[in-house]
């Protein structure tokens, strides 16, 4: 392995350790990981659409993916009808 010596200012250097403390993250392993991703020629685009394909390929093989039918209706989603519904079943209809 290998070290790399990198010089920053002041001001730039603090805000990046807050930033890796705060995902909780050391700096050295947040370069790193940029310099591999960097080094393997992938772009953050191309990690980001690549784990968007394999996402999709995942919901789409165990079958659990989105279907329209799975949507609830408009009225259902906002609840509309709850008051008419009310009504009814209190004078003993069914909607």
């Amino acid at each position: 392995m290998k070290n790399v010596t990198v010089s920053l200012d002041d001001a730039t250097y603090r805000a990046a350790r807050v930033k890796a403390a705060e995902a909780g993250r050391s700096l050295s392993a947040l370069v790193r990981e940029f310099l591999q991703q960097f080094g393997s020629g992938e772009s953050e685009f191309d990690r980001l659409h690549r784990e968007e394909v394999e996402l999709r390929q995942r919901l789409t093989l165990d079958g659990s993916g989105f279907r329209a039918s799975d949507r609830l209706s408009r009225d259902a989603l906002h609840d509309r009808g709850l008051e008419r519904r009310t009504a009814e079943e209190a004078r003993g209809r069914r909607p």
